[in-house]
């Protein structure tokens, strides 16, 4: 975790008279290059928010048309991160809206993400790879089972679009905000990293639990999201009832391979990953590691695999064959 990105209403309700952005001090009475410098105190970079629109979500000012002035502000701040969303866009479209403030944030001379925000609306994926570094595929996802597993079927569709530079953004985890069980967490911790998707916690981590920090800190796993391959991993084989035993699965450098066994369904299952369907030669042998279990829990196995995976669980693990053929997946 690189950035503390802070979102909506961090500004006052109005520019200055020099048409400048200003922070709230009721909110940030350092303002926020003193809040930055803070940040990087830390080891981290500090993110910011504005819209490319008139007004932000929260009627604060919008950047539409003012991205050279906000870009060379954040950029004197040494802001390092900008989520760009997609309010009071006065019916411009996306295309023309987004690529000034890439162009601003471009001349500052400054390494700054940029984040679209476009909520998925005009399939940012297919346009957004020359414009920002990562873009959102849906609508704001929420704290339950039905939003986070609709997030992950509509970013899995747009799979072929992400790699290193651009990535598809299915939105901020909702690990550790009470709204699921442990099972239903690790599972949207597995198939976000799975799908190379950017890694921001969502909860409040001053009062994080041990249960949530485990799922949030999990190396092994996070080094999956972050393998520098950057294929994003998607669903290969769904069976049982309405398609909810899934298997989904990704290259990895090294020529390993990701595969996160996911049951939806609302009772336990066996589900058996089958070479031919994750894309392994069928005779081949692999070492099988358990991701949240941090062992090896099988040195050799051809043809197959099976785990007992609980309702609303998942498991993860990387295969790495003894010699190196991988089918595509």
């Amino acid at each position: 975790y690189a950035f503390s990105i802070i979102d909506d209403c961090w500004s006052r309700l109005t520019r200055d008279l020099k048409g400048q952005m200003i922070p709230d001090l009721k909110t940030f009475p350092s303002g926020i290059k003193a809040l930055a410098d803070y940040v990087h105190s830390k080891g981290l970079k500090l993110g910011v928010y504005s819209d490319a629109g008139a007004f932000t979500c929260q009627v604060r000012p919008g950047s539409l048309f003012h991205e050279k002035n906000d870009a060379e502000l954040w950029a004197s701040w040494g802001v390092g991160y900008l989520k760009y969303d997609n309010c009071f866009n006065l019916g411009l479209p996306p295309q023309k809206r987004y690529p000034p403030m890439r162009d601003a944030l471009n001349a500052t001379g400054q390494t700054i993400f940029y984040a679209l925000c476009e909520w998925g609306v005009d399939d940012p994926a297919k346009w957004a790879g020359k414009i920002g570094n990562s873009w959102r595929t849906t609508d704001d996802i929420n704290d339950t089972w039905a939003s986070m597993t609709t997030i992950a079927d509509i970013n899995d569709k747009w799979a072929s679009y992400a790699g290193p530079g651009g990535w598809n953004d299915p939105d901020m985890f909702e690990v550790g905000n009470g709204g699921m069980n442990y099972h239903e967490y690790k599972g949207h911790f597995s198939i976000w990293a799975l799908m190379k998707a950017p890694l921001i916690i969502g909860c409040d981590v001053r009062n994080i639990t041990a249960e949530t920090l485990e799922i949030l800190s999990n190396k092994e796993v996070i080094a999956v999201d972050q393998d520098p391959l950057g294929v994003q991993g998607r669903r290969v084989y769904a069976s049982g009832s309405d398609g909810c035993e899934q298997i989904w699965a990704g290259p990895l450098s090294g020529n390993r391979l990701a595969v996160v066994l996911w049951n939806r369904c609302s009772k336990a299952a066996t589900i058996t990953a089958k070479w031919g369907a994750i894309g392994l030669e069928s005779s081949i042998g692999v070492s099988v590691r358990d991701l949240w279990k941090h062992e090896v829990v099988s040195e050799n196995t051809v043809g197959s695999f099976s785990a007992r995976v609980d309702a609303h669980g998942c498991e993860m693990y990387i295969l790495t064959p003894k010699r190196a053929t991988l089918a595509s997946i």
